[in-house]
């Protein structure tokens, strides 16, 4: 690891200022992603701005409208945990249990998640699918519109993911085929019925990150069951290939994660 400079910021405008002064900063939150790279020396930040300790990145309220806000300091464990999102949105909590192992489920946090767009990573999924908002310190964006692509957000230089704010759904669930070393998704299917309608999001699969699958939605739309989806097949002509599987392989997998998604939901 090379060389950097740590602060801890304070405040969400500290924290600004202090990525405006520095040669090359990068923000820390669980620091999951960052710190592995630094450690292989394929990133060298000249510092680095910790957001963990801020308390306007804390918290997860259950709101009057019944959405729920949660802080982007929040690790996976605190919303895996947290009461109100297990009753208002089992399928958020049930993907947030099963990211990675108890380190990276206590010290990753959904804002740290969100910013960094890993093709592979589960929460992408499931704030599309439920059609969530995300907050920063400049501006806010629904979740369609902040994913923009492969580790590509729409957010600016110095703009902070504060919080995310989620309506509440009627029915919600996530299933995932992980890789069996770190348990990202190879694919992730997050189904979700609410007050947007159905809506069947995809992680793990696509080579521009996260997207929809409208056939699957109207499906089940006219017939909410497994057998809605079981027929459905997504092109592999974008999806990805590595030497975990192949676009084809990926494929399938969508469909399967899609009927075990629908098959659990609640």
């Amino acid at each position: 690891m090379y060389e950097t400079t740590y602060h801890r910021a304070s405040s969400v405008s500290e924290a600004a200022d202090l990525l405006k002064k520095a040669e090359d900063g990068k923000f820390l939150a669980g620091g999951q992603t960052l710190i592995p790279t630094m450690k292989q020396r394929l990133a060298a930040p000249s510092d680095l701005i910790d957001l963990r300790q801020i308390k306007e990145l804390q918290g997860i309220e259950k709101q009057s409208d019944g959405s729920i806000r949660i802080g982007a300091a929040m690790s996976h464990a605190d919303v895996a945990g947290n009461e109100d999102v297990k009753v208002t949105l089992p399928g958020l909590a049930s993907l947030a249990e099963r990211i990675g192992d108890p380190h990276v489920r206590h010290m990753g946090t959904i804002g740290g998640s969100i910013a960094n767009n890993d093709p592979a990573a589960d929460y992408p999924a499931a704030l599309v699918a439920l059609g969530a908002t995300v907050e920063t310190n400049q501006s806010t964006y629904a979740a369609e519109d902040f994913f923009t692509g492969m580790f590509d957000t729409a957010l600016g230089e110095e703009e902070i993911v504060t919080a995310v704010v989620i309506p509440p759904a009627e029915k919600s669930s996530y299933a995932k085929f992980p890789n069996p070393a770190s348990r990202y998704a190879m694919a992730g299917v997050f189904v979700a019925k609410g007050a947007n309608g159905i809506r069947v999001a995809v992680t793990g699969a696509g080579q521009d990150g996260v997207f929809r699958v409208e056939d699957m939605e109207n499906a089940l739309t006219a017939n909410w069951s497994a057998d809605a989806v079981a027929s459905i097949s997504v092109s592999p002509e974008d999806l990805i290939t590595d030497m975990h599987g192949s676009a084809e392989y990926r494929a399938n997998l969508v469909t399967v994660m899609a009927k075990r998604a629908v098959g659990s939901c609640r």
